[in-house]
């Protein structure tokens, strides 16, 4: 259950990082409702993940996979740049955050 709560959390991250842009610096209300409540959230599932994971493994992983997803969701969302060094950027995340998942316990 440890790694359910991780992955949920890692993707309520993606959601609040992207309705923090929407909001406009906290100047819209719904992006600005919805980047608390889902950091709040993020942050609620990343606590109960580190009850039985590791610190370094539940931050790590829940940071990789907000990068990563950021990244993802700027690519195809908001039109950011795409390049050889950005993608080889989040493909050494995501094989970091493969090795730490298979190195940690639980």
């Amino acid at each position: 259950m440890p790694w359910i709560y991780l992955v949920i959390a890692g993707v309520l991250e993606v959601v609040w990082a992207y309705t923090m842009k929407q909001s406009q610096g906290f100047t819209r209300v719904i992006p600005s409702v919805i980047t608390i409540i889902t950091m709040v959230a993020s942050f609620a599932l990343l606590s109960l993940s580190m009850k039985s994971l590791p610190l370094g493994t539940a931050y790590t992983i829940w940071t990789g996979i907000g990068a990563v997803g950021a990244f993802t969701v700027g690519i195809v969302l908001l039109g950011e740049t795409v390049s050889i060094m950005r993608i080889g950027a989040a493909v050494l995340i995501v094989s970091g955050l493969l090795l730490m998942k298979l190195s940690s316990p639980g």
